[in-house]
């Protein structure tokens, strides 16, 4: 244009081309200078967006982490409690934290002190010899053990803390005394960092946070030098209500001024909450200096192409000076990009005679780039991009650049490919279209993802096992069980609880305990094929998943192996320890169309099995179901039943065998529902057992038939002597003779006017703790009963040393009399023997006269039974009382009838 200007004849001709050549190179470096600046600002944008993005996700990763590792921390603490509590329970007190320190525990920098603190709240037990004789009767959590009949772990903050932060956390549990009262707490002192250990810098930043707070205790603990300081979090609890959740706080939330990205999430399990905080200012740095960087380039090259606008304005027609200006151009570009942690490249597209593009070519790149491909900047600089292809990535790359300069931008992230050539495992990559070429931006990101990665594995992994986790299970399950529905095929579920697994805690420790459970996580993995799953699943359950389960036939051949199995002994510090497998089965899509109901119907199945006898399989039906539910609600309403006082009491006389006289009355217990009306003593007492609820049952009766005998003597009645059953359950917890001498002084009863009846079966525990506990009862002057002699244990020698008032002889030997002389002997002989030990005799069952014709020819005292008597309401009994049975009694339906007394 030059040339044509220069020997243009015309000046008006001449110097438009001059014109549109001055104007055309400003307004196109404007054009430039704009574009760069636009993407400058997206890419800026965009890097933000991406770097909060990234950040929230990762705090929200470190929350869950961090939740998952408070919860199972403080559950080892739980666990530590209630050993401790069943210890000094079962010990009667006698449990020294001073002597299991000697021998070696609580030694571990987790524990500041282990005390029990009595009933007054007196220290009668430590770990540390400097807390005997302190007092914790003013303690928040001693007065709430006190006041709450609960067992559940309590934590709180430690003694007379004013601290923002608190250096230390309590966690404490009721003790009981047998009958259930309170008889102090157990609390272990932990000191913070137990909580808060979890931090990491190198995972959460130099500026990084984590804090565990209390729901209800006021309780904060933070990662800091300096326990007891000011507190770095925000006080407002508002911010971390809901059960999870991230946000950006701003600046002024923070007591050190700093933004961060605070994420929390509420433990499941414990009233606690995990709170982790990130810088915004570290986690925004990358995109910042993105943002420097781009900013530095778009000055640099608005610059440079306002000067090539000035340059080519005066040189346009002098190609050699525009071409040096474009070499200045790279230049300055590659200089600014040099001291970047990012790589750079320029791909020039080659193209065939047709246009097609057929590869790229590297025009250049910065010494960072070229590192990460293993080169030098000027070995990198003019390869093709088939030659790296084929020597790393297949074809793989040269697709994805030809894809970018189709739509003009490509970004993704991506793992590289396994070569030792490469010094990047995780890349971030942009590929932005300019002109016949691609500008490629490469940034290693391998840190940040092997941190997500080990974040992911911590959350689905057991810690002790190295098993996938009930997390895992949860997420994993859905996924599997949507396969298995669209290939047609069956996931069989195995839900193992180990048998005696607690014994074995108990008596070699917890140490001992986690090892068995590797070993057995171990066993289980060697029973399976490489594509089924062990998951430990919580204590000493696991699950196996069976995919595919062609047939209930392959689940229960598996179950046979893992019972078969773990019949054989572990070896374990070279002890040979024993647990045993139950397994209970539920099959998919058979038994569940949920992953929850799966693992529910799996559980029920185990706990049938375990039910009927340990170290076997069941598979799951409905039944199995709806039996539990109805001993759940059976239950429920015997709670219910103590609670609303439906019990009564009916009585039914012992007369005199010779005279008719009415001799006692044996008190049984009737429960009235108000809609089901009289339910059998055979359904709901075997409940009550199971459960313990004998317990409360048995000193309701105690408590109803004093004050029935009180009513009765205030009437100016006869009273004759009321006898009530004591369960095995209530004889073995020695506290029989207290609860009597507390009702007989409510009621002002005499001691002459109560009896209590015991079982053989009830008298089997030591013989010393027996002996004393008849001793005590004796002592107040109650007469004492053995009852249904002859279905127990009992023997001539053990019946000498309990010293028995009263032999009652079971209603199986008296439905004998008069059926067969061996009948008549053997009854012959136990008449004499109680005789001989200076013991009444009874006997139970009386059905027919002819019973009692034979029962006064063997000398038996006294008789009960429904020839005499039916037991009878209260109400009944004044008639009897004033009348007697001598004349009166009116003969009952012969037959055999089975009556459980308590």
């Amino acid at each position: 244009m030059a040339r044509q200007a220069l020997n243009d004849p015309t000046p008006i001709s001449g110097a438009r081309p001059s014109l549109i050549a001055s104007l055309f190179w400003p307004v196109a470096a404007l054009i430039l200078i704009v574009a760069v600046w636009s993407t400058t600002i997206v890419r800026a944008n965009a890097e933000r967006t991406e770097a909060d993005k990234n950040t929230r996700r990762e705090a929200n990763a470190a929350a869950q982490a961090y939740e998952q590792y408070v919860t199972r921390s403080v559950a080892q603490m739980d666990q530590v409690s209630m050993q401790l509590k069943q210890s000094w329970e079962q010990s009667n007190g006698r449990l020294r934290l001073e002597h299991l320190t000697r021998d070696g525990m609580f030694l571990d920098s987790a524990f500041i002190s282990v005390s029990v603190v009595d009933a007054r709240g007196k220290v009668v037990s430590s770990t540390q010899p400097g807390e005997l004789n302190a007092s914790y009767a003013r303690s928040a959590f001693f007065r709430y053990h006190r006041n709450n009949n609960s067992s559940s772990l309590k934590i709180d903050t430690p003694l007379a803390s004013e601290t923002q932060v608190h250096p230390a956390v309590l966690f404490s549990r009721r003790l009981d005394t047998p009958d259930d009262d309170f008889d102090g707490v157990v609390v272990l002192t932990v000191p913070s960092d137990y909580l808060t250990s979890f931090y990491m810098p190198a995972a959460l930043g130099r500026d990084g946070l984590v804090a565990t707070v209390g729901t209800e205790a006021g309780l904060r603990l933070e990662q800091q030098a300096r326990a007891g300081a000011a507190t770095a979090f925000p006080r407002d609890a508002a911010l971390w209500a809901a059960p999870a959740g991230v946000l950006l706080s701003a600046a002024g939330q923070f007591p050190d001024g700093q933004a961060r990205f605070l994420a929390w999430r509420h433990s499941p399990v414990y009233p606690l909450v995990a709170l982790v905080a990130l810088s915004k200012s570290e986690a925004m740095a990358a995109a910042e200096t993105y943002w420097t960087d781009g900013r530095n380039d778009a000055a640099f090259a608005s610059f440079c192409l306002a000067l090539i606008a000035a340059l080519a304005t005066v040189l346009s027609r002098r190609a050699a000076h525009r071409q040096s200006a474009q070499e200045d151009v790279r230049l300055a570009y590659r200089t600014a990009t040099e001291s970047a942690n990012d790589g750079f490249y320029m791909a020039a597209a080659l193209r065939n005679e047709a246009g097609v593009i057929v590869d790229f070519e590297i025009v250049d790149c910065n010494e960072r780039g070229a590192y990460f491909y293993g080169s030098s900047r000027a070995e990198l600089i003019g390869k093709r991009l088939s030659t790296i292809d084929a020597g790393v990535f297949g074809n793989a790359l040269l697709d994805t650049y030809s894809a970018a300069m189709t739509s003009g931008f490509y970004e993704d992230e991506r793992e590289m490919p396994a070569d030792a050539r490469l010094n990047i495992r995780w890349g971030h990559r942009r590929l932005v279209r300019v002109g016949n070429g691609l500008a490629v931006t490469l940034r290693d990101i391998s840190e940040r993802k092997a941190h997500v990665v080990e974040l992911e594995r911590l959350a689905n992994e057991d810690m002790l096992t190295g098993l996938p986790n009930r997390h895992w299970l949860m997420g994993f399950l859905p996924g599997a069980m949507a396969a298995s529905r669209s290939e047609s095929t069956e996931l069989s579920l195995l839900f193992i609880d180990l048998d005696e697994f607690k014994q074995v805690n108990d008596l070699h420790g917890h140490a001992v305990g986690d090892q068995l459970l590797k070993a057995s996580g171990e066993r289980l993995r060697s029973l399976l094929r490489p594509g089924d799953h062990v998951v430990r699943f919580g204590g000493d359950e696991f699950i196996v998943l069976l995919m595919p389960s062609d047939a209930q036939q392959q689940a229960a051949r598996v179950a046979e192996r893992i019972i078969s199995a773990f019949q054989g002994p572990f070896t374990i510090n070279g002890e040979p320890l024993q647990v045993g497998a139950s397994v209970g089965i539920s099959v998919f899509p058979h038994d569940a169309a949920d992953a929850a109901s799966l693992i529910k119907h799996g559980d029920i199945a185990m706990y049938a099995g375990k039910t009927d006898g340990k170290g076997q399989y069941r598979f799951f039906e409905a039944s199995q179901s709806r039996l539990i539910q109805s001993r759940l609600q059976l239950k429920h309403r015997l709670l219910e039943a103590i609670e609303l006082d439906q019990f009564v009491l009916y009585y039914q006389p012992r007369v005199d065998a010779f005279t008719g006289e009415v001799c006692s009355m044996e008190a049984l217990v009737r429960w009235i529902h108000p809609q089901h009306g009289l339910v059998s003593p055979l359904e709901f007492i075997p409940m009550a057992e199971t459960t313990g609820l004998i317990l409360r049952i048995g000193e309701m009766v105690m408590e109803k038939a004093c004050r029935q005998i009180d009513a009765w003597r205030r009437q100016g009645l006869p009273v004759v002597p009321v006898s009530i059953n004591v369960s095995p359950k209530q004889f073995a917890r020695g506290e029989v003779h207290r609860q009597l001498a507390v009702y007989l002084d409510r009621h002002q009863v005499p001691a002459s006017l109560l009896e209590v009846e015991i079982t053989e079966s009830a008298m089997m525990g030591e013989q010393e703790d027996v002996l004393a506990e008849l001793g005590a009862i004796r002592a107040l002057g109650v007469k004492l009963h053995v009852d249904d002699f002859g279905t127990g244990y009992s023997s001539l020698s053990q019946l000498q040393k309990l010293k028995m008032d009263v032999l009652k002889v079971d209603r199986a030997f008296t439905s004998e009399l008069g059926n067969s002389r061996e009948g008549r002997v053997f009854f012959q002989a136990i008449v004499s023997m109680a005789h001989a030990l200076g013991m009444s005799v009874v006997a139970e069952g009386v059905e027919t006269a002819e019973q009692l014709c034979i029962l006064q020819e063997l000398g038996c005292n006294e008789v009960q039974g429904y020839y005499l008597a039916r037991p009878m309401p209260a109400a009944d009994i004044p008639a009897v009382l004033e009348q007697g049975l001598r004349s009166s009694v009116v003969p009952a339906k012969a037959g055999t009838h089975t009556e459980p007394a308590l």
